[in-house]
């Protein structure tokens, strides 16, 4: 049997009942001093050797029961001793401090509930936070929408702006007629071949002449009485005044010669061409705008082909048009063939530059649209197809581009007239205007009326 067999209170080999104390008693705490043989220290001289008489014993006290845990606390079984150690909440010490923490010296909180961490199953509960600010959060986005929609505008702008070639200069024209109210736009159509490799020329219908000539050209008058759209044959019969040239630099006096209107942009490009309209119109012309065929067709494709509804079936070998009756969406190679097709019909070029207006008022319709101009990803195909081939007058800025495509928009949902220059008659094969018309017309524009003239 070992020296200590807890509280039993039996007695040892000479006949003494042992307590425990000093021995790791279970009991809660000491109840008193510790009970150990008095030993004394040998003093000097003959006494040092002489022992101590041992104490009485004193009486022995009944052994108490280990406390219990506190009501509410988890279930902790007794050790071997009877004792309760390394309880949560209510356990006690085994009579000597071990250095942990009292309680297990778990040093973590209590458990939720099912044992799954603090605060319950779904782990630590935080505090509760103010609930979101829905108006503030819709605010900051819309400024962030905004700021985003604003760079991507003006970055646009600038790289558009960049991009444009404003070659046609105005100032160079002379003898101008007077501003009218209205704002004018010449508008003209080339059969430039320029950045059209062999293969482009053979599927687009082109040909391969060198230099460029004037395919169709229209003027738009954008008014707040009305916008209106005048088509000027190529054939219109009209005189080659007094102009400046515009890389020479040097005045040639006009001999009164006439001849075909698209003769003025061969013999020296666009700024004798202004002057040539203006002198025969007596309409000033405020901006400038041409396109060649590359562009054209570019253009068509970047929207992803234009709807025309084509009122009768035609063929042309030489335009390579071939056309069924009804509504349908042309690409660019189709586009092209229909705007330059002339032969097809008994009235030539006059049904030609009625396509042609068409058309063109049928692009803008589609080009200048929120789904376009509010996309970056369909505005900057369009911009870059178009802006490669198109030449403007150095006055023209985008602002004024996109009112002339807004115009002839207007023009194709019925707010505005598209017509043909009025035509009174032919001279050895060119179309000659009626003036009395033509008068009447232009004072229209000039004074901002509503336009009363009818063309061909």
């Amino acid at each position: 049997m070992s020296d200590w067999d807890g509280w039993s209170g039996e007695q040892d080999q000479r006949g003494r009942r042992d307590d425990g104390y000093g021995r790791g008693s279970g009991q809660a705490e000491p109840e008193g001093a510790r009970r150990m043989r008095h030993v004394q220290r040998p003093g000097p001289g003959p006494q040092a050797s002489r022992q101590q008489p041992v104490q009485p014993q004193q009486p022995q006290q009944p052994p108490r029961r280990p406390a219990q845990p506190p009501a509410g606390a988890p279930y902790v079984p007794p050790q071997q001793d009877g004792s309760y150690s390394g309880g949560v909440g209510g356990g006690v010490d085994s009579g000597y401090n071990t250095g942990q923490v009292y309680g297990g010296g778990s040093g973590r909180p209590p458990a939720g509930p099912r044992g799954r961490g603090p605060g319950g199953p779904g782990g630590p509960v935080r505090p509760a936070g103010p609930a979101p600010d829905w108006r503030r959060r819709i605010k900051i986005g819309s400024i962030v929408l905004v700021s985003g929609l604003l760079v991507t505008g003006i970055g646009t702008y600038f790289w558009a702006d960049s991009n444009v070639r404003r070659e046609v200069d105005l100032s160079k024209v002379i003898e101008r007629p007077k501003e009218g109210d209205c704002t004018t736009y010449l508008i003209v159509g080339s059969d430039s071949r320029e950045g059209m490799s062999a293969e482009d020329k053979k599927k687009l219908h082109t040909g391969s002449a060198e230099g460029k000539r004037t395919d169709s050209m229209m003027i738009l008058a954008k008014c707040s009485s009305g916008n209106t759209m005048i088509s000027l044959p190529r054939d219109s019969d009209v005189e080659i005044p007094s102009f400046v040239g515009s890389d020479s630099g040097k005045k040639y006096v006009g001999k009164g010669v006439r001849t075909k209107l698209n003769a003025a942009y061969a013999q020296d490009g666009p700024e004798l061409l202004v002057r040539t309209v203006e002198f025969n119109t007596g309409l000033r012309i405020d901006h400038y705008a041409e396109i060649g065929f590359a562009g054209f067709a570019n253009i068509v494709d970047a929207l992803g082909g234009v709807e025309l509804n084509i009122e009768k079936a035609f063929k042309d070998k030489n335009s390579g048009a071939d056309f069924k009756e009804g509504k349908q969406t042309l690409n660019g190679e189709q586009s092209l063939a229909y705007v330059r097709t002339r032969y097809a019909f008994a009235e030539s070029d006059l049904q030609r530059t009625k396509n042609q207006q068409k058309f063109l008022s049928a692009l803008a319709s589609q080009a200048a649209t929120p789904t376009t101009i509010l996309n970056p990803f369909a505005l900057y195909p369009v911009l870059g197809a178009g802006l490669d081939t198109l030449i403007v007058d150095k006055d023209m800025g985008l602002w004024d581009m996109g009112s002339m495509f807004f115009a002839m928009k207007g023009i194709s949902g019925g707010d505005g007239v598209s017509m043909n220059m009025p035509i009174s008659g032919q001279r050895g094969g060119n179309l000659v205007w009626d003036k009395a018309k033509v008068q009447q017309l232009v004072q229209q524009i000039q004074k901002d009326e509503k336009v009363t003239v009818r063309g061909n």
